[in-house]
């Protein structure tokens, strides 16, 4: 009897471990083979024509991105393109929530055409806003003219392509940081803003004394998301520039693509993979500093 109670006792303590290994072989077939594999091939001259055939070569894909202007050209895009649009999608998402946490008649549907952005599928987004860029009649150049300004040439110019992408990206990430900032600001408890206002608080000390810290471990998670899709967000860029012009949007991902599957170099583009997931991994380790120093600031 007690062997039975025993073997029973075990086997129910092997079940988180089952529950857990499931999703971990899902994980290492697809994820973890996978990036293994690529920062291997980094390693290879592996070609596009002839895949399984790389020799090792060592750090020459990565001494050759160093000696490569147009490594530092898509490390400085994906750089800019990744801290705007952060900058820009939290904050409009963060006052577009505040907005929406604010009672008034027709707010529901208001929440609905503002989540609009966020739910169109990337192809279908990009399709939008290439008749919206259009240069003859696009919408973009119809008010521009309409302001009294000279039409212009959003995806082709140098000098507004990258930030033509940027508002789409903006475009699309905002509601998605409305949606996550407005449930952090519905979970703030009313009554401790209530009793800042009695206190003779108004309304941008309440925001900055009590919201803002409840909300703030929200904020800074969101932001660490939109980063991460920044850095590794290709088919907006791909389908409205190609990565032009003259590489003016060629981010690190777009770069991947170009070099494997227009210069056939699969080593030297895993060697791209490599410090794009270096970036990300970047991003999250500093998000991850600044949580564990806001954690000891609460605790003391």
């Amino acid at each position: 009897m007690t062997r039975n109670i025993l073997s029973r006792d075990r086997l129910l303590g092997l079940v988180p471990y089952a529950f857990v290994a499931v999703p971990m072989a899902y994980l290492g077939v697809f994820m973890f083979w996978p990036l293994g594999r690529q920062m291997w091939m980094s390693f290879t001259d592996t070609r596009l024509m002839n895949p399984n055939k790389g020799d090792f070569i060592g750090l020459a894909n990565y001494a050759e991105l160093i000696t490569d202007s147009q490594f530092y050209t898509s490390l400085h895009v994906t750089i800019l393109y990744t801290l705007l649009t952060v900058i820009f999608g939290v904050a409009l998402g963060t006052i577009s929530a505040l907005a929406m946490d604010r009672p008034f008649k027709g707010r529901s549907i208001v929440r609905a055409i503002l989540l609009f952005g966020w739910a169109v599928p990337n192809v279908a987004a990009t399709l939008i806003w290439l008749w919206i860029y259009n240069g003859p009649s696009g919408v973009a150049n119809e008010i521009v003219q309409f302001l009294g300004f000279d039409r212009i040439q959003w995806l082709t110019s140098m000098n507004w392509a990258l930030p033509s992408i940027m508002i789409v990206t903006v475009w699309q990430v905002a509601p998605f940081v409305m949606l996550v900032m407005l449930a952090a600001l519905q979970s703030v408890p009313e009554e401790v803003r209530e009793a800042a206002r009695i206190d003779g608080a108004d309304a941008l000390n309440v925001f900055r004394n009590v919201t803002l810290p409840h909300v703030l471990p929200t904020m800074q998670l969101v932001s660490l998301l939109v980063a991460v899709w920044s850095i590794r967000r290709f088919e907006i860029i791909y389908l409205l520039t190609g990565g032009g012009p003259i590489g003016s949007t060629s981010t690190l991902v777009v770069q991947i693509r170009l070099t494997a599957f227009e210069d056939y170099d699969l080593g030297l583009a895993s060697a791209y993979g490599a410090v794009g997931l270096a970036l990300a991994l970047l991003v999250a380790a500093v998000h991850f500093v600044f949580e564990r120093r806001r954690a000891k600031v609460m605790s003391k």
